[in-house]
């Protein structure tokens, strides 16, 4: 056997498989082989002492692992902020009447669009540190806030720059079908031509994407026009996902099975039909309890259906200026479990192998398995329920990425 790069002793593993609450082992150890996890399993069973086996050999004192956690679905990459149209949803204005007097995804759009690359970059890494500190090690990054050509290329080229600085994995979604941009007004058909014949074939033949995402509402796109968006991903060859259903059944969850998406996202007002075609499709469900909270939505996502039919439910931050401007993947976890009413460990499912299978990452990412990235987390807590648990608190003592500290200890917290 050639020898492993690093191996992780003395820790009790979440390893997030199927089969066993939180796929527990306890007393557990790690081989990590060229970024990848080689061995996994009771410590007592590894095939050699440690010092054989592996280059370097770190020692997890009895604390917990699990795999790196997966933000997947945020708008990372933006400019300015809507603090204004905070304190006027709480005066009584809707979303809906915000988005429709210019407000809302327009005036991220706005300021998006003035912004350099550089102060972009800047914002977005300060963001992405945050999600980092409490665990994250895979974030996928929507655009939607250029609605032109040079802006959505400008997102998209910022997002995926953002590995370099970082040790972190990226997935860019093209989310050109966001919004309505002030110079289509009135002409929402001629804004989705432009989307799928100038836009889209530049940042897919750039390698900017790895997926097309749409908003499929009253205040977004109709389903017809979801539709030649979908369409036109598929002649790319491009992967679809769907902000669907989040303020009214217009059947977006049935739409996104159609075109047998990765996943469908909100899903506030998804019927029962929507759910198990998502089921038979392999959609996933990605939950953001984030924006149910801040809008203050009261229609819950079906989440028993969910369970009934078999969708995996996938959590995530929907990390953006208008509905969810949080960095805290953890909180979000206590909000999927006191809000939707998730188990904890249905909720760190959801932030771990479900959201591996929301971006079609599943063989790569989402688990503790030999062939997965040597991705994980060491966390201060005493049984991992403690993840969804806790409001407010950070127990990462520090994100491992490829096999090894992805940060100096100094930007962690100190265990208890």
């Amino acid at each position: 056997m050639s020898k492993w790069d690093a191996i992780w002793l003395n820790a009790q593993l979440a390893t997030m498989q199927a089969g066993r609450p939180y796929g527990l082992i306890q007393d557990g150890a790690i081989g990590v082989k060229a970024g990848t996890i080689a061995w996994v399993g009771k410590r007592t069973e590894l095939p050699g002492s440690p010092e054989t086996l592996a280059d370097a050999v770190f020692e997890a004192g009895g604390c917990w692992i699990t795999p790196g956690l997966i933000d997947c679905h945020t708008h990372l990459v933006y400019a300015g902020n809507r603090a204004r149209e905070f304190e006027l949803r709480l005066q009584g204005a809707s979303y809906e009447e915000i988005a429709r007097a210019g407000g809302g995804i327009r005036s991220t759009v706005a300021a998006t669009r003035e912004a350099s690359p550089e102060l972009l970059t800047a914002t977005a890494e300060r963001r992405l540190r945050a999600l980092r500190s409490q665990g994250v090690t895979t974030v996928e990054i929507k655009s939607g806030y250029g609605l032109d050509l040079e802006t959505e290329v400008k997102m998209l080229r910022v997002a995926r720059s953002l590995a370099e600085h970082q040790p972190v994995t990226i997935r860019t979604t093209f989310l050109g079908a966001h919004a309505l941009p002030v110079e289509f007004e009135g002409r929402s058909d001629a804004y989705i031509d432009f989307v799928c014949a100038e836009v889209l074939p530049v940042v897919a033949q750039e390698g900017l994407v790895d997926a097309v995402d749409a908003f499929c509402e009253g205040i977004g796109f109709s389903p017809a026009q979801t539709v030649r968006v979908f369409e036109a991903a598929q002649r790319w060859g491009l992967p679809v996902k769907l902000h669907a259903d989040q303020l009214s059944d217009l059947g977006g969850a049935a739409l996104a099975a159609q075109f047998r998406a990765l996943s469908a996202e909100h899903l506030e007002y998804t019927s029962v039909e929507g759910v198990a075609a998502m089921a038979s499709a392999g959609t996933v469900a990605v939950l953001l309890p984030g924006a149910f909270y801040f809008l203050r939505e009261t229609q819950l996502p079906p989440v028993a259906q969910f369970r009934q039919h078999g969708v995996p439910m996938a959590i995530a931050t929907d990390c953006n200026p208008g509905s969810s401007p949080t960095t805290s993947p953890l909180l979000m976890l206590n909000m999927a479990c006191t809000l939707f009413q998730l188990t904890p460990e249905e909720a760190l499912t959801g932030m771990t192998r479900n959201a591996a299978l929301a971006l079609g990452l599943a063989e790569q990412r989402g688990t503790l398995a030999v062939g997965q990235a040597a991705d994980f987390v060491l966390w201060d807590i005493e049984q991992p329920a403690e993840l969804a648990y806790s409001i407010g608190g950070n127990p990462c003592l520090n994100v491992i990425k490829a096999g090894f500290p992805a940060l100096p200890p100094a930007e962690f917290p100190q265990p208890n």
